[in-house]
């Protein structure tokens, strides 16, 4: 006899325990299915150790520039495995954390590889090869994504790394390469320069981060080239060849002549895959592009009580969209199950936030001012320096700025992109304004505290109306 549920969550990354618990809090009897670590990619080699590595090599870069600051810091070294076993920690930690969530709300937990086998049927295969039945009134796949490797550059975690390799070296790189300038490549790539390697970022577009405003791509580029990184835009890794001593690149430029490059190490940061195949899909006509599963706004796939959310639906893939994603479709899911008292809302793509967290940090929300004039908007747009921020200033962070892209008709707060210093925690102000439907009236009305570097996300919106004071 299968243990029945209402709801069966397949993933325990922050898409899946977010909506398992969220389905308990309704009063849904939940379970939830997981092959690795609660709290998956994430918790456990995502997000959350990937910032303790990063806080790390800010404290390392700070200690290693003192005397800006009146201070004497002598014979700094970086001892690279007490910061690595740091990072596992704090995941460690965390993951005990989701365990805890999972038995406060009463929460069943299969570890093992779950199998849609029918409809409202799922069978766990746990380590041991032991096969338990499961079944619900309504499943949600939250299976997540894995790095996409390039046929050339398989990884062998020695030379070649995917972010989980360059999470756990076994040793640091001298001279390092990076293949992609998204969020994964550009935070290693500023991890490992901070710690002291040589690193050569290589991005096949014509500017680094690509999906953040212009402006961001040209200041960061900048901004890494200053802090001794090399960046090679608009070219592409052709071959590696790995040798006992390092690795062999060769790599085509934006004019056509292919140069041969030694590394220490690669680091692959070139995409995501979902992780959708044979988890018996196809056999329920669950549709797929490109692996990834299509569904509505509130997670619904086109068959009935199947739902999907995070990393193996379309993007942005970001773990808080994979937790919002979650809440909706559990709302969604207890609504059609009776439940009279939630009012579930689609997801809106365009209120979504991306933080990066290099050195200096990047934040954005809606839409870049190039996107924005190709939707047909006028535009009014706003930028303030962090230079002429007081807070910035003093905290030796000068380096930076906050732009805003407003509609030049209404008002409308169309985008905000800001890079510098812990942009990561202001953006939320913007995404706030943006879920409000606020307009440049109620930013310039709103009353920034000072001395801090908010006070130059109200700038960009004054500068972007004529109005900034500062600048």
């Amino acid at each position: 006899m299968a243990d029945s549920y209402d709801v069966i969550v397949l993933g325990s990354g922050p898409g899946g325990y977010v909506a398992a618990i969220r389905a308990a809090q309704l009063g849904l009897k939940t379970a939830i299915v997981e092959r690795e670590l609660l709290g998956g990619i994430c918790l456990n080699w995502g997000c959350i150790p990937t910032k303790a590595l990063l806080r790390s090599a800010e404290i390392f870069h700070h200690m290693q520039h003192a005397k800006d600051y009146g201070l004497a810091a002598e014979k700094i070294t970086a001892d690279l495995d007490a910061v690595v076993k740091r990072s596992r920690g704090v995941a460690k930690q965390l993951n005990q954390g989701v365990t805890h969530l999972m038995k406060k709300n009463k929460i069943a937990v299969h570890m093992g590889t779950g199998t849609l086998t029918g409809k409202g049927r799922l069978s766990v295969k746990d380590a041991d090869g032991k096969t338990t039945e499961l079944s619900a009134k309504h499943i949600i796949v939250a299976t997540g994504a894995r790095a996409r490797e390039l046929p050339f550059a398989k990884a062998d975690g020695k030379r070649i790394w995917t972010y989980r390799h360059a999470m756990t070296p076994s040793e640091m790189p001298t001279k390092l390469l990076v293949m992609g300038s998204g969020a994964i490549g550009i935070e290693f790539a500023s991890f490992y320069n901070d710690m002291g390697a040589d690193v050569t970022v290589v991005e096949m577009l014509d500017r680094i981060v690509p999906v953040e405003d212009e402006a961001v791509s040209a200041f960061l580029e900048k901004q890494l080239k200053k802090q001794g990184m090399t960046i090679r835009t608009g070219a592409g890794v052709e071959s590696i060849d790995v040798t006992a001593k390092g690795v062999t690149a060769k790599i085509k430029g934006k004019d056509g002549k292919v140069e041969t490059a030694e590394f220490s190490h690669v680091i692959s940061a070139v995409g995501i895959v979902p992780n959708t195949e044979e988890i018996g899909l196809e056999k329920l006509g669950v549709k797929t592009e490109r692996g990834f599963i299509q569904i509505d706004d509130y997670g619904r796939t086109g068959v009935a009580g199947i739902w999907a959310i995070g990393d193996c639906v379309p993007g942005p893939w970001l773990a808080h969209k994979a937790s919002h994603e979650g809440v909706t479709a559990a709302e969604s899911i207890a609504k059609e199950l009776g439940n009279k008292d939630v009012h579930p809302h689609g997801l809106d793509r365009n209120n979504i936030p991306g933080c990066t967290y290099c050195h200096p940090q990047i934040a954005s929300v809606g839409m870049t001012e190039a996107k924005a004039k190709e939707a047909g908007y006028e535009v009014k747009v706003g930028m303030f320096p962090f230079i002429g921020n007081g807070k910035a200033i003093a905290l030796g962070e000068p380096e930076g700025f906050t732009k805003t892209v407003f509609d030049a008709k209404t008002g409308e707060l169309l985008g905000a992109h800001m890079v510098g210093a812990e942009v990561t925690e202001m953006i939320q102000g913007y995404v706030v304004g943006k879920t409000l439907e606020t307009t440049e009236a109620e930013l310039i009305q709103t009353i920034f505290p000072h001395p801090t570097i908010s006070e130059s996300m109200h700038e960009s919106v004054l500068a972007a109306y004529g109005r900034a004071v500062h600048i």
